[in-house]
């Protein structure tokens, strides 16, 4: 087995006794190394939110196990980061990324009613304070994609009626890029990065 399938059978067995009805996050890296249990604690906040991210998924992935990384939990609401992976590749068009992401809503909605999806904007990258063997995707993978790609992940919540919600501010320096103190590599954000957008996020878990 995979690492990737390792995690899919984790979630399966720990979705057996879940509690219905809370928030889940799901994803790829981005969202899987979210502390979003740790923040809570350190926060005092008894606030139920199951973190199913996978590391390295790209979206049709997701969309293959969406009924364990959301369905089966029959949240109240879902928070969604899906898509950087396939934006790493210069083979996968947006349309293709955006195809997936609209059946994964779909089946979401169609399974849990009155469920609220969060569609969440890519986080930015910073190609400058990246590693060495980071640099080759971040030529892909760039900013200029990411907001041409949150263009379209807005026009898909508003497709479907679920939001679209922007929680980078606190990410950004003054030319858009991740911060580099906040990045471990250039892409992936470390524990203070996160800590930056925790209160902006909850905001969100909470209303």
């Amino acid at each position: 087995m995979t690492d990737k399938e390792i995690k899919v059978e984790r979630y399966r067995e720990e979705n057996k006794t879940a509690v219905k009805g809370q928030t889940v996050f799901t994803g790829s890296s981005l969202m899987e190394m979210f502390p979003i249990n740790k923040l809570l604690k350190e926060h005092g906040d008894d606030t139920i939110i199951y973190n199913r991210g996978v590391g390295g998924f790209l979206s049709d992935e997701l969309l293959a196990v969406i009924d364990v990384c959301a369905i089966d939990l029959m949240p109240s609401k879902v928070f969604i980061n899906i898509g950087t992976n396939d934006l790493s590749w210069s083979t996968i068009p947006i349309s293709s990324l955006m195809d997936n992401y609209d059946r994964m809503i779909t089946a979401i909605e169609s399974a849990v009613p009155h469920v609220k999806i969060y569609l969440m904007a890519y986080y930015p990258v910073n190609y400058e304070a990246a590693a060495e063997e980071m640099k080759e995707c971040l030529r892909i993978r760039t900013n200029e994609k990411i907001t041409a790609a949150n263009v379209c992940v807005k026009e898909l919540a508003e497709k479907h009626g679920q939001r679209y919600i922007d929680i980078n501010r606190n990410l950004k320096d003054e030319q858009g890029r991740l911060r580099a103190e906040f990045t471990i590599e250039g892409m992936h954000i470390n524990e203070d990065g996160y800590r930056a957008v925790y209160d902006d996020i909850m905001a969100y878990v909470k209303e």
